[in-house]
């Protein structure tokens, strides 16, 4: 019988480290680790990092720092890294980092039980290599766990369009698309355990298949997966603004199932600073894509990100992504400021704006969206909505889930409610989540 240990993970930055961190309990369950929330208790402590910003790999390595002091005090404790920072930095933790044991690339997930074993007898490895694509469609990590109603689900992994300011090519490696055929029967066996609710998940989903021959496109994906018995919501993210289809956008007015919300980063309202980001669209295209969405999916609730203080941009720059929130009517946002990162084409633009600029620019935004967020909030007071319950909040006594639009409900209600769809009027839009209650 396989000893049990305790697993402490910690996960930053985007859905895709969600997912794997997800996978990663899956893969070191096999090996005897079970989850845990305290760290202090832990036989292993995993870091699933993201370096797409200065601050969240700073936040790393303050992270290791502080581990620094548990594994004096308990020596045989493991400590590993992954995700993209370890993609990034590679053998040159362990180098800069004695108390580390291993590090793991965004392409070993599958390495990681070997890894551990290893470490366990006293072993500090590394491994980063990219995988070639014909081996690495056979390595997408499949999500074997039991409990939740709601999946995360990649269809596929890297990107190629080499924006600017943008890491992910260079530490997720290029685009490869899933085999359908595997999405479609992973997705059928976590319906059978109960998953009501998928989110496909990709750097750009929009772009799944495009480059595999024979291979099926995202919309026709969407279909299949939406005709899987036991599947009542179906999300996905990221979407690129300059391969979203007009199929794409019907879908949102002719599937039931897909959920009245898109993730449609736009990162700012300029054309100018759009152009030196290579993103490859206009404001103008941009906001022709919004007002589509809108016309077929009326109340669709959409999100997306920006970034300020990118390296050239004016005040009147500024002024056209705050104009840009105002039209949108943002549900959220996240919004950081620009941070220079290695390898990237924006690292060696000149850039004159102060931090302390920067930072006001950022704070200008954020107020604004938190008018509009709460806004759009309260714009729900009195309206029914269905609700898929998630699981108990952390306010006492009472359950969560979410509507269509992707916004949290809380509800006083029996928590064997959890994983039902359920009527519920809202009775008040809050800063960052609704109350409601249950229909008679």
């Amino acid at each position: 019988m396989i000893k049990e240990k305790l697993l402490y993970l910690q996960t930053f930055g985007c859905q895709m480290n969600v997912s794997d961190s997800e996978k990663i309990a899956g893969l070191l369950k096999d090996i005897g680790y079970r989850p845990t929330n305290d760290s202090s208790l832990a036989d292993l402590i995993i870091l699933n990092t993201c370096s797409v910003r200065a601050r969240a790999e700073e936040k790393v390595y303050n992270h290791l720092v502080q581990y620094k002091g548990l594994k004096r005090k308990r020596p045989k404790i493991l400590i590993g890294v992954g995700g993209c920072v370890a993609q990034q930095e590679g053998e040159r933790l362990l180098l800069n980092i004695p108390h580390l044991d291993f590090v793991f690339g965004t392409h070993n997930l599958h390495l990681l039980p070997e890894l551990v074993l290893s470490a366990e007898k006293g072993e500090r490895q590394s491994e980063t290599d990219f995988i070639d694509n014909d081996s690495r469609l056979d390595l997408f990590p499949v999500d074997n766990s039991t409990n939740g109603v709601s999946r995360f689900v990649t269809v596929m992994q890297g990107c190629d369009n080499f924006c600017s300011y943008c890491i992910v090519p260079y530490v997720r490696g290029r685009e490869i698309s899933r085999r359908s055929a595997d999405i479609l029967e992973e997705i059928s066996q976590l319906a059978a355990k109960g998953v009501k609710e998928v989110t496909l998940l990709g750097q750009n989903v929009n772009s799944y298949g495009l480059k595999s021959n024979g291979e099926l496109d995202f919309v026709t994906l969407l279909r299949q997966v939406s005709e899987i018995p036991g599947i009542e919501r179906l999300r996905f993210t990221t979407s690129h603004p300059k391969d979203f289809s007009r199929q794409l956008i019907d879908c949102f007015g002719e599937m039931p199932k897909l959920c009245k919300h898109v993730h449609l980063p736009a990162q700012a309202g300029s054309n100018a600073v759009l152009s030196a980001m290579n993103r490859g669209y206009s404001r103008e295209e941009y906001l022709s894509l919004i007002g589509q969405l809108k016309a077929v999916s009326p109340g669709i609730q959409i999100t997306g990100d920006i970034i300020v203080g990118f390296p050239g941009e004016t005040e009147t720059d500024f002024q056209e992504t705050l104009s840009l929130l105002e039209e949108v009517r943002y549900t959220d946002v996240f919004s950081f400021i620009y941070s220079k990162r290695p390898e990237t084409k924006a690292a060696g633009y000149s850039d004159h704006i102060s931090q302390k600029e920067k930072q006001m620019r950022l704070d200008r935004l954020l107020a604004m969206q938190r008018k509009i967020t709460l806004e759009n909030n309260r714009s729900f007071e009195g309206s029914v909505q269905e609700v898929l319950v998630e699981g108990e909040s952390r306010r006492g006594g009472q359950i969560y889930g979410r509507i269509s639009g992707n916004r949290i409900v809380n509800i006083t209600a029996n928590p064997a409610l959890v994983g039902q769809m359920v009527k519920v009027t809202i009775t008040r839009g809050e800063q960052n989540s609704l109350q409601g209650e249950l229909c008679n």
